[in-house]
């Protein structure tokens, strides 16, 4: 009897160990199961109903986990060198995230040469950087890291900095299902980041949808624009007026072309031409988009004017010739536009209205 009773004993206990061990074995594969599996969650754009959809690269679709990702790498500074400096120290939300300096400084003291270019919209651009050296956002956002005059650091190195902390490693992992970070993971999660920056809610876009018979929301609807304000659109858009809109229009306010607008005789720069090698090209910059152009300040590829009134006087009387002139300058002979005082205040007030201060102050772009 006793012995049966040990015997009995023995088998639950050996009941007992491998059920315990099953389970645990259960758990892992449960673990690792769930882990090969994680999918990120799909991002839906809030796109303004007067723009075009956005082209969204097939191999970095949006994601809640990749642009949560992006915006903690846009804010980190262990991408420099010296861990001092990030990509939002040189595009600052005040500024609609372009630099109120003429030159950005970067790691050591470095300048660099030309004006940091405001980051609005960029989800519907089709080149990078003044030059438009860069085609797509993912291979722009590849580029500060390395720059001497920027973040001066290899990418291996920075990557390093990130992979000794488990909290980019999570969130790397969460943002593309798999483990492992490297730099085109760090570029793409960037670039969703800066897909959502979308500025569509200024004075301007109800004056947009009002002239193109769009509907308007209930917050458009008590937006009130000024004799003034219109005054300005109308003569923004005038072929005896301004002139501005063979550049710059439509909902993005700018025309996907390289210009040479008048700035000098002769380029120390050579813009587009230090990319293509094209004589054509000297002196041709990418045009920007005209969207908080009341905030991010100063203006031009160098950065040469500090006030909006510096560039309205440009077109007006400071436009100088060269054999790559812009045709579409057509008083270039004259130097510019040559519009009166009050004209010049009209465009101004126009000019203000492209101000999206809901964009400005989106809690969301921040440094989280």
């Amino acid at each position: 009897m006793k012995t049966n009773f040990k015997h009995l004993v023995q088998q639950i206990s050996k009941f007992k160990f491998v059920l315990t061990f099953g389970v645990a074995i259960a758990i892992l594969w449960a673990c690792k199961k769930d882990k090969v599996g994680y999918v990120p969650t799909p991002y839906q754009l809030n796109i303004p109903s007067h723009f075009p959809q956005m082209p969204i690269p097939v191999d970095n679709p949006m994601t809640v986990e990749g642009i949560a990702l992006g915006r903690m790498l846009f804010y980190e500074t262990k991408l420099s060198l010296d861990n001092t400096i990030s990509c939002g120290s040189c595009h600052s939300p005040e500024t609609a995230f372009s630099d109120s300096s003429r030159y950005s400084k970067g790691v050591n003291g470095a300048i660099g040469s030309r004006q940091s270019m405001a980051l609005v919209n960029l989800g519907w651009q089709q080149f990078f950087f003044w030059d438009g050296r860069a085609v797509t956002l993912e291979q722009q956002i590849l580029e500060p890291i390395p720059n001497p005059v920027e973040m001066h650091q290899s990418w291996e190195a920075a990557i390093a900095k990130l992979e000794a902390e488990s909290s980019y490693k999570n969130a790397f992992y969460k943002a593309f299902g798999e483990e492992g970070i490297d730099k085109y993971k760090a570029a793409k999660a960037i670039a969703q980041f800066l897909r959502t920056m979308i500025s569509g809610n200024s004075k301007f876009d109800v004056m947009y949808k009002i002239e193109n018979g769009l509907p308007l929301s209930s917050s458009d609807q008590i937006v009130n624009i000024s004799p003034e304000e219109w005054g300005g659109y109308d003569l923004f858009k005038s072929l005896n007026g301004a002139d501005c809109f063979h550049c710059h229009n439509g909902p993005l306010m700018q025309v996907k072309k390289f210009s040479n607008n008048g700035l000098d005789a002769s380029f120390t720069d050579q813009g587009r031409k230090g990319v293509t090698g094209n004589i054509n090209d000297l002196g041709k910059f990418k045009v920007p988009t005209l969207r908080n152009i009341e905030v991010s300040g100063p203006y031009m590829h160098d950065g040469r004017f500090k006030t909006l009134d510096e560039v309205i006087e440009h077109y007006s009387s400071g436009i100088i010739q060269s054999p790559t002139i812009d045709p579409l300058i057509e008083f270039a002979s004259q130097g510019g536009v040559q519009l009166d005082q009050e004209q010049k205040y009209l465009l101004k007030k126009f000019l203000q209205t492209l101000t999206d201060y809901q964009f400005i102050n989106n809690p969301n772009f921040r440094k989280p």
